[in-house]
């Protein structure tokens, strides 16, 4: 009994040590060039990371009518539907790898539409799990205006005009 008081003891001392408040960071650290006229890496983070991921909600949500009829683009399957929420939680995190130190142009605006990204990967991420397209789509069009409205302002005229 003796012995168990004292193994419970050194184990609550050690989780004691490990405790979050006392635990080291390891710092953040970009891992990219930097040949865009954004702090950090941002363009690889565009180009490389979130562009993809965001393309491929995009791809998954609405429809298509032409003269040969409706082509309905949301996933048939569960696999279809994972990968969708996997690309949206891309999105998502790509908001949170926007606001690393050191990849901010300004303060509050750079961290209020890097937070959007966030929010709208989430939502778009929530609409895939449930298998909702309509919800897909109106997340994907939320993710369009968080990009839409960085692109306004922080890169005015260095890529062309696109649309998803």
């Amino acid at each position: 009994m003796q012995r168990s008081k004292l193994a419970l003891a050194s184990l609550l001392l050690a989780l004691a040590g490990c405790s979050p408040s006392e635990q080291a960071t390891a710092p953040l650290q970009p891992v990219a060039d930097n040949p865009f006229k954004l702090s950090g890496d941002v363009k690889h983070i565009m180009q490389w990371v979130l562009d993809p991921a965001a393309d491929a909600v995009w791809d998954s949500a609405g429809s298509i009518i032409t003269a040969a009829g409706t082509r309905e683009l949301a996933p048939t399957t569960d696999a279809g539907w994972l990968a969708v929420e996997h690309n949206a939680a891309v999105v998502a995190a790509s908001g949170n790898l926007l606001l690393m130190p050191g990849r901010a142009v300004d303060n509050q605006g750079w961290q209020n539409i890097a937070q959007g990204l966030v929010d709208a990967g989430l939502l778009a991420q929530a609409a895939a799990k449930n298998q909702d397209s309509d919800a897909l789509f109106d997340a994907g069009g939320q993710i369009y205006r968080v990009c839409k409205s960085c692109h306004s302002v922080y890169i005015q005229g260095d890529e062309p005009e696109q649309s998803p």
